[in-house]
């Protein structure tokens, strides 16, 4: 597999969100808006870059009966070295986020490319397995946060193009669901072409 195919599968043939269907508690939780979809990919997305690359680099040293409690050591370290990031540089992201940013410790995606890719490949390919499963969800929650915010609050990235018009439906837990549904419906049938 060349290097620009790890990076593209992890956005269309291998999306964590809608072909994979992992990760659906922040998808739903957090993509009231565009910006707070984008910041929670984004985090995650330099949390599995990052622990990709040294789960890559330990994999020999760490035995077999304690593998997955190390990596969630690694794991729980970059997470709370971008918690007190974004606590101390976007406190207002930080905020919107909330407990979701700790949960990213367990967040499956982040977990499973551990145990799947990062512990049998090295580490240059694991950090571009990183980026690309991270731009997928990145990607995937930026363009959920942006129809839910769209639809819901008549706004793009706090831009209002509709105020008071829309129907809150969407910015609700409901509304997650049929845009989540929605566009995993049309993510697959233009992926498939």
């Amino acid at each position: 597999m060349s290097k620009l195919q790890l990076i593209t599968k992890g956005i269309i043939k291998e999306n964590p969100t809608f072909v994979l269907i992992l990760g659906m508690c922040p998808t739903l939780g957090v993509t009231s808006s565009a910006i707070n979809g984008m910041g929670m990919g984004v985090a995650t997305m330099v949390v599995l870059i990052m622990s990709n690359m040294v789960i890559s680099l330990i994999k020999g040293i760490v035995p077999d009966k304690v593998r997955i409690p190390a990596f969630i050591v690694v794991i729980a370290s970059f997470v709370t070295i971008i918690e007190m990031l974004m606590k101390a540089y976007v406190p207002s992201l930080y905020a919107s986020l909330g407990v979701f940013i700790p949960l990213i410790v367990v967040n499956c995606i982040i977990l499973g490319r551990a145990e799947a890719f990062a512990s049998k490949n090295g580490i240059f390919d694991s950090a571009l397995d990183g980026i690309g499963i991270g731009l997928g969800f990145t990607l995937s929650l930026t363009a959920i946060g942006a129809v839910r915010e769209m639809l819901g609050a008549g706004s793009i990235f706090g831009y209002t193009f509709a105020p008071d018009v829309m129907p809150l439906l969407f910015i609700l837990a409901p509304g997650g669901f049929l845009v989540l549904g929605y566009l995993m419906v049309l993510f697959n049938k233009v992926a498939k072409r």
